[in-house]
């Protein structure tokens, strides 16, 4: 009972103020109009699955489950794990319970977390026909789901059963799409206390209140004459910037509605590929494979007040959305901030940080491999703290509000910071900082490194072999 009133809580808290979406109750029709793929000796074991969350015939479910029970081999888990989470009929949740425990000679009852970690920390096992027992199932929630995963065996770099639902239909938490923006002055909305993701590109300086952006989690637009999508895992506590443009090609991002160890998942209008947050590179679909990887801008999570007064000619996102949310400072996921517990398990914990820890990303896709995950905690004990990625050296600033700057250092040695814009190098020349570069009194620039910020738990899903500075 425990996990059920989990789950339910859990859909209340992600569905709220959204498009109300109650499972397959709300989506009867869409259970009894769906469209299934022609039915081959390959794709039976999923047909046989999908029929025990969409129908309430007694002879049909008889008829499933002893398939299921005389066919049975370690490859249907994933498959009779899911359709045991979806079940809404308490009879049918019982047999489907039952049947998973004897198969697999588990016990963990109603405890989905407990499954779901178990099975991830096996060999995954899955067959091909997993993936259309995955589009099947899914498209009962929202029709958009099925080409997520329909067809698409070969074109996948990830574990499909760790791809998990994350409680809304594809944008059901809406993206801002060339959001409106107003100057300083009219941000009465504003504290200076609130917390903003600030950015700038070419010179054009922009600030996204986290009272704002946590209940969009996107917002696509063009800033310094490029294209841009800035995506934030309100799960994983990342914000990152892409620059949504490839060979030519922008790409129009949403959010999909699903999950990767906790991370969020998008899409891609045109293929309805599903894409890697913290990659910036497609993960499941025709996408996969053809060398596309996002560049990354960085990001500032700082004060309101620090922001304008560095950027007095920033622009700031207006109240008027276009959606009707309570936009108030700490409102939008506030149980989930307020403790150290997961929404959605992942397959290991590390325990050096707690969950929900921040950590500093310092990575250099294309130049080298290595990857840094550098305490937040640490970074304020050290506001002036070198180190090397690769052959690279850098120096990361960080300010009074925790915000962190982060340069290629070359063969300097920076060693004093007076908490805003100015340092000093150990010859004794000051360097005048910016969201771009930092530049020397002698004219001598630096450039700024793309990072961003990332709770510890999902930051090491992702990348579990990160070096942990703390």
């Amino acid at each position: 009972m425990v996990s059920y009133i989990k789950l339910g809580s859990l859909l209340c808290f992600l569905l709220s103020g959204f498009f109300l979406l109650s499972y397959f109750n709300v989506h009867e029709g869409a259970r009894k109009s769906a469209i299934f793929p022609a039915v081959t000796t390959e794709d039976q074991p999923a047909t046989h699955f999908i029929n025990l969350v969409s129908t309430e015939d007694e002879g049909s479910l008889n008829s499933s489950f002893s398939y299921i029970d005389r066919n049975w081999e370690a490859s249907y888990e994933p498959m009779l794990l899911e359709t045991f989470y979806f079940s809404q009929n308490r009879k049918i949740s019982n047999r489907l319970r039952h049947l998973l425990e004897r198969k697999t000679q588990q016990d963990f009852g109603y405890d989905f977390d407990a499954w779901f970690h178990w099975l991830w920390n096996k060999e995954p096992q899955y067959m091909d026909t997993y993936y259309t027992f995955k589009a099947n199932l899914h498209q009962l929630l929202d029709p958009k789901f099925r080409k997520y995963f329909l067809d698409r065996a070969h074109q996948s770099t990830i574990r499909l059963d760790e791809v998990r639902w994350g409680g809304v239909p594809q944008d059901g938490i809406p993206p801002l799409r060339s959001p409106e923006m107003i100057t300083v002055d009219e941000a009465s909305y504003l504290r200076d206390s609130n917390i903003v993701f600030g950015i700038s590109v070419n010179g054009d300086a922009r600030a996204y209140p986290k009272r704002i952006l946590a209940w969009h989690e996107m917002f696509v637009d063009t800033v310094g004459d490029v294209p841009v999508a800035g995506v934030y895992c309100t799960l994983c506590g990342t914000v990152i910037l892409y620059k949504t443009e490839h060979n030519g090609i922008n790409h129009q991002l949403g959010t999909s509605g699903f999950l990767y160890r906790s991370n969020k998942l998008m899409y891609d209008k045109a293929t309805q590929s599903l894409w890697s947050t913290l990659e910036g590179e497609p993960a499941i679909g025709p996408l996969v494979g053809k060398g596309i990887k996002l560049d990354y801008l960085s990001v500032v999570t700082t004060t309101w007040g620090e922001w304008k007064k560095r950027h007095p000619q920033t622009t700031v996102l207006s109240l008027n959305t276009g959606h009707r949310r309570d936009y108030g400072e700490g409102v939008a996921y506030q149980e989930y901030f307020a403790t150290d517990e997961l929404m959605f398990t992942v397959p290991t914990v590390d325990r050096r940080l707690k969950n929900k820890d921040e950590i500093l990303s310092v990575r250099m896709p294309g130049t080298t491999d290595e990857n840094l995950a550098i305490s937040h905690k640490f970074l304020k004990r050290n506001p002036v703290y070198h180190s090397k990625i690769g052959s690279l050296n850098f120096v990361v600033f960080t300010d009074r509000t925790g915000a962190h700057r982060v340069y290629h250092a070359k063969e300097k040695t920076f060693d004093r910071y007076d908490g805003t814009s100015t340092v000093t190098d150990s010859s004794g020349i000051s360097w005048t900082l910016s969201e771009e570069k930092m530049v020397g009194e002698t004219g001598e620039e630096l450039q700024r490194i793309p990072t961003h910020n990332a709770f510890w738990f999902g930051y090491h899903a992702a990348f579990p072999d990160a070096k942990l500075i703390r």
